[in-house]
């Protein structure tokens, strides 16, 4: 049945609230079992931690509910239960450190770890910031829970297709990005066995930007936003 094709069932949740002026961006993993209580208790913590108006928790409280009835209700649906191998891909800027990857990845390996593999990719890229492991991980569930959105998608359209039905009827996931162009890319089984042209994309690429640069990308991403 639908979950998170990891060894944790964590939901990533990604947060972008702009009110009165005031900006408010975060992105974290919830667990789905967790009571509906503990969103708006999480909510209020925040608020009061980072010092926002208290206008911010029905806002956080409404952006987290949403985005985990969204999850929910996928729950029940069945998965394709073949080996299924995906390309995932990190493009990431963490304050002054912009991360590049691209590797492969089982979406049906429901014993993954998406955490301990951001912790030994740090270790092996001799990578200090603190803040960088937790982005990796969550840049990957993002991917993984896209993937599986359009996976229990598909699987569902196909069993309603051999019932006769037609598939205009069919409400498919809204999700798009770059994870899903992989899989229609790559939907059926691939292989792990990487051709010598295509070595270079698959190393990992990791660049440290002057605070210059940092100011200039901030200005960018700000005026992006608005």
């Amino acid at each position: 049945k639908f979950r998170m094709p990891t060894a944790e069932n964590l939901v990533p949740i990604r947060i972008d609230i702009e009110v009165d002026g005031q900006r408010f961006k975060d992105a974290f993993t919830w667990n789905p079992n967790d009571p509906d209580s503990e969103v708006v208790n999480f909510a209020k913590r925040t608020v009061k931690d980072l010092k926002l108006p208290a206008t911010f928790v029905t806002h956080i409280s409404q952006s987290v509910q949403t985005q985990l009835a969204e999850f929910r209700s996928f729950e029940g649906q069945e998965m394709p239960s073949k080996e299924k191998i995906v390309p995932l891909k990190l493009d990431l800027r963490v304050n002054n450190t912009i991360i590049r990857d691209q590797f492969l990845w089982d979406i049906n390996n429901f014993e993954s770890d998406p955490e301990e593999f951001a912790r030994i990719f740090c270790k092996d890229m001799d990578i200090s910031d603190p803040e960088i492991g937790p982005a990796i991980a969550f840049a990957i569930r993002e991917q993984l829970y896209e993937l599986a959105v359009q996976s229990a998608s598909t699987a569902r359209e196909s069993r309603l297709a051999k019932k006769g039905r037609r598939a205009e009827n069919i409400t498919n996931s809204k999700s798009t990005g770059s994870a899903l162009d992989l899989f229609k890319l790559f939907g059926r089984q691939g292989s792990i066995s990487r051709k010598t042209k295509e070595w270079y994309l698959y190393e990992p690429i990791i660049d440290i930007l002057s605070n210059e640069e940092v100011e200039v990308l901030d200005a960018r991403e700000e005026r992006n936003a608005r």
